[in-house]
């Protein structure tokens, strides 16, 4: 209980944006059915049987999907309050987020019964079902918490619930769609009315997002100054980056009447709408763990505060010593009085307690220094990229192995008073959340770099190998999106999250354009094969400049 009690913010994130994606998937298939598939394909030839069919198996595996993540929430969230208030489970349930939850589990298991079986007369339950859980979802979010306005905020939260639906959820059966159907009347058909409902629902997401804006941020400097309206404009930038895909891809589709379409490229960027659109899903679950910024009226940063964090100075290149961090400065006093050594009795910082790490300007120094030499690493992988893309260097396909130097730094550095170089243990680290992501960044960052290294240099000859390398890149700038710092400052989490934020998106363009390199052919192959490279130059740039005073 302790251990998830730690880890449950964390835990909580992840657990949401997966629910979150599951949804929007669950529900963008049932529209996909109703509204494209059976009045398009019911009475096409077998290809558009086999599209109504598949649209049912998509969404019969992500009502799966979601009622397991929805299960493992509500134990979670149940088992955190029956276990800090000394109450029972039963008890625990009975509150109006666990209430909501269970409505969304019954309503997912009717939902999984009835895809699971072929058509039938029942069927017409399941878009009520979806709006049931759309219902049941939007009863736990900020909009139904407010005391004022909160009629427009729910309507406002459920138009942005289901145009995202809509159009995101829709993805996975239209790309199955384009896959499957022949060049002809049926697919454009498809094409079009699929391009309409998803024109409908960037409205949809348009208009209530700025309705949310004025009532959740209120104001420019709220904006810019609190974490929310960080977030929220991470959020922004990532659906603008859909929206031009989708723009292109509309594009695309008014041609498949004349056969012209770039049926290929339209594949392509579908398949990365469905990527950044399920990243933005794991966006807007981080932002509903924080507080509106309308509300944190005190600690906001300035404008002078960011131009004079974004100052660039020259990196630290050398470290403090780490008996000079704050975290042992402070025990060495509780060691003179105790008589005992740092690691035989209690720490005077417990992971997980709720009070932040101690810090004085030397761990400012070290925390600096890691981010300085991470960033000459990625600077010198997108350089090295770079090089072997003009064929003129084939000795700089070795570049991955500088990720696994990377993780091999990070994993002894992220962490001085953590295991395995500080005096924490390792089962007392793992209750520290920042410690967990930390390490699980290492594990993706020596993951893809394996892979990467062993497709550039033949040991990997299977297809699939050479897709871990964005896919786990895309994962991981996801990852750095939910990532949170364990700082009480609301005001300098916002500055360090200010720097954190640039990295995931570039990380994210990176892996996705390296992604179409892959798929696409042509110039457009071209142009994103430099593309990627560049991306992680800036990245190392970013990391060079990071500071935190």
């Amino acid at each position: 209980m302790s251990f998830l009690l730690d880890i449950f913010g964390f835990l909580s994130v992840l657990l949401s944006g997966f629910a979150r994606s599951a949804q929007c998937v669950y529900v963008g298939s049932v529209v996909f059915l109703f509204l494209i598939a059976r009045p398009v394909c019911e009475h096409a030839n077998e290809a558009g049987i086999r599209v109504i069919a598949m649209t049912r198996r998509i969404g019969l595996y992500s009502a799966v999907a979601m009622f397991a993540v929805l299960a493992a929430n509500l134990w979670a969230h149940t088992a955190i309050l029956a276990g800090t208030t000394d109450g029972s489970y039963l008890n625990a349930l009975g509150g109006t987020y666990a209430m909501a939850q269970v409505l969304r589990l019954g309503a997912a298991l009717v939902t999984v019964a009835l895809l699971a079986r072929r058509s039938g007369p029942s069927d017409f339950l399941l878009p009520l079902l979806a709006l049931a859980d759309i219902a049941a979802g939007i009863a736990t979010s900020h909009a139904a918490a407010r005391l004022d306005s909160q009629n427009i905020l729910i309507l406002a939260t459920t138009l942005h619930h289901l145009g995202a639906a809509i159009w995101i959820g829709g993805l996975p059966a239209f790309l199955y769609a384009l896959n499957r159907l022949p060049a002809g009347s049926t697919l454009e058909q498809v094409g079009r009315r699929y391009s309409l409902t998803s024109a409908v629902s960037v409205l949809a997401i348009t208009i209530s997002g700025v309705i949310m804006l004025v009532y959740y941020v209120g104001s420019t400097g709220a904006m810019y100054g609190t974490a929310y309206g960080m977030m929220l404009g991470t959020k922004i930038i990532l659906f603008l980056t859909v929206l031009v895909l989708g723009a292109f891809n509309s594009f695309a589709v008014r041609q498949l009447a004349s056969g012209t379409a770039p049926l290929l490229r339209l594949k392509r960027f579908v398949e990365v709408e469905i990527g950044i659109g399920m990243t933005i899903l794991f966006v807007a679950a981080s932002i509903t763990s924080l507080p509106p910024a309308i509300d944190l009226t005190d600690g906001r940063a300035t404008l002078s505060d960011i131009a004079e964090r974004l100052e660039p100075k020259w990196p630290s290149l050398r470290s403090p010593d780490k008996s000079t961090l704050a975290f042992y400065e402070e025990q060495r006093p509780a060691n003179a009085a105790t008589g005992q050594d740092m690691a035989s009795h209690m720490q005077v910082y417990v992971p997980g307690s709720g009070m932040p790490l101690p810090r004085n300007a030397e761990d400012i120094a070290w925390s600096e220094y890691n981010h300085h030499w991470a960033g000459f690493f990625v600077l010198l992988i997108g350089i090295l990229a770079l090089l072997e893309r003009t064929g003129r260097a084939p000795w700089a396909k070795h570049w991955p192995l500088l990720f696994i130097g990377l993780a091999g730094f990070l994993f002894l550095r992220s962490e001085a008073e953590g295991w395995p170089i500080g005096t924490l243990s390792l089962a007392e680290s793992m209750r520290d959340p920042e410690f967990v992501q930390h390490k699980l960044f290492m594990v993706l960052i020596t993951g893809f770099a394996g892979f990467e290294w062993s497709v550039r240099t033949g040991a990997l000859t299977r297809g699939w190998a050479s897709y871990v390398f964005p896919l786990l890149s895309a994962v991981g700038g996801m990852m750095l999106l939910t990532h949170s710092h364990s700082i009480a400052n609301v005001k300098e989490l916002l500055l360090i999250e200010m720097t954190h934020m640039p990295i995931a998106i570039l990380g994210i363009w990176a892996a996705w354009t390296r992604w179409l390199e892959l798929r696409l052919d042509g110039k457009g192959r071209v142009i994103c094969g430099w593309l990627w490279p560049t991306f992680f130059c800036l990245v190392g740039i970013v990391l060079i400049l990071y500071r935190e005073i």
